[in-house]
């Protein structure tokens, strides 16, 4: 069998590792994959978005199965596409991808079907926008409607931060058109929690939650990155939150998007707040994290290619989809001065004695070298039975990997240990 996938970070590269414990599977292409990637599946130099070079790869590579794995590609109708030439897919078509590639689509859908989610308002005219935000409550939250790569929200602490960002936005375009429309919504506190959820339209299987730390520097200080590393499972996630979260979101949005003619087939990912008020929905993505998928798929205990195949038949509820009963931490190496400005080209290399596994997101291969192409560079991920020991066996496995210019937080899952107290 041979599978494509369509991506090349390190979530792609988690998926991929995951997908050949299928003995099957002869085969894997990536497209564009990375050089890390091209350790575990042949690599190709198409880009994500280009989708007509997609098609006809697929076409002419005798491909059985394909997974899309980023944003988007999914919004601009990649699965449609390739389910259009008779290629079964894992991911969501383009009018159930709007879930995550218009927030104000998704807050409507919210509102409309009663999904539990922070009050806001929407405005595709500038000057009606700053009227608002001379009473609105701060801090508040500017969101870009559109896909911005994961940098389209700004929580504002002040007015007039709060007028900057719709500003820079809708007059500015710093994230073209996906600010021409924004979300204005009330700021939530409590905890964060990432749910990663199977669903084939009929069922909804969650994975195990997790917790990112997107912040570039310790302490939760510094830049909003994408992601600088994640443990699994949250230890704020506990069963009656599950239990919510179930009862009043996950099975509420399946059915919403069914009732809309958006019926979803793929991850559906949920990003939460336990509140004072219960469990809301922060944002919906329509695909894996990155770098939830890290932590998560390491922690899968029933076959990933099986679960996809079933979620493309919509036959989801035959597959008895089992995760261990362990613990995951997926510490992020970055290139110092990530996410603003950073140097590419420094030599990766791994020692051979390294007890976690490597998930490449940002490297090229050259010259028999692989050499760091990014800002996240790569995941170093680890499980064990307690969060502590995951935690300890990520970051000994952090000192086996060496590139010049390196940097890391050294606090991934001090938050989620004070909570679990485990």
């Amino acid at each position: 069998m041979t599978i494509l996938v369509v991506g090349g970070g390190g979530r792609e590269h988690a998926i991929i590792k995951k997908l050949k414990e299928n003995r099957s599977i002869d085969k894997i292409y990536a497209l564009p994959g990375n050089g890390g990637i091209a350790a575990d599946a042949e690599c190709v130099n198409i880009g994500a978005t280009d989708i007509a070079a997609i098609v006809d790869f697929a076409k002419n590579n005798a491909i059985d199965f394909a997974v899309v794995a980023p944003d988007d590609p999914l919004v601009l109708g990649c699965v449609d596409a390739l389910n259009e030439i008779g290629i079964k897919c894992f991911g969501p078509e383009k009018n159930a991808a709007i879930i995550e590639g218009s927030k104000v689509f998704s807050k409507n859908l919210m509102k409309k079907y009663g999904i539990p989610t922070a009050q806001y308002e929407v405005f595709s005219d500038m000057d009606k926008a700053l009227e608002y935000l001379e009473t609105a409550p701060i801090p508040t939250v500017i969101k870009a409607d559109g896909l911005a790569l994961g940098k389209g929200v700004i929580i504002a602490q002040t007015r007039d931060d709060a007028k900057k960002a719709v500003k820079e936005m809708m007059e500015d375009k710093v994230f073209g058109e996906s600010g021409s429309n924004i979300v204005i919504e009330e700021f939530l506190t409590g905890p964060e929690v990432s749910v990663l959820s199977f669903t084939d339209g009929k069922t909804v299987v969650p994975m195990v939650s997790s917790m990112d730390h997107k912040r570039a520097k310790d302490n939760d200080e510094g830049l909003n990155t994408g992601g600088m590393g994640t443990v699994a499972p949250n230890p704020y996630y506990t069963d009656a939150v599950a239990k919510e979260c179930m009862e009043k979101i996950f099975i509420p949005t399946m059915n919403a998007m069914n009732a809309e003619g958006r019926t979803f087939k793929g991850c559906l990912y949920f990003g939460l707040m336990i509140t004072p008020d219960g469990t809301k929905v922060i944002e919906y993505n329509c695909r894996f994290g990155d770098p939830e998928t890290q932590v998560v798929l390491p922690l899968l205990d029933t076959d990933l290619y099986t679960v996809m195949e079933a979620v493309a038949d919509e036959r989801l509820s035959e597959i008895d989809v089992k995760f261990k009963d362990e613990n995951a931490c997926c510490v992020i190496m970055a290139s110092e001065g990530y996410p603003v400005k950073y140097e590419k080209g420094y030599e990766i290399t791994v020692d051979d004695d390294i007890d976690g596994e490597v998930f490449v997101a940002g490297a090229k291969a050259e010259n028999g070298k692989l050499l760091t192409n990014g800002g996240r560079v790569l995941g170093v991920t680890s499980t064990a039975a307690t969060l502590k020991d995951a935690i300890d066996k990520s970051y000994k496995a952090v000192e086996k990997v060496h590139f010049g210019n390196s940097f890391y937080r050294r606090d991934i899952g001090a938050k989620a240990l004070k909570a679990g107290d485990n």
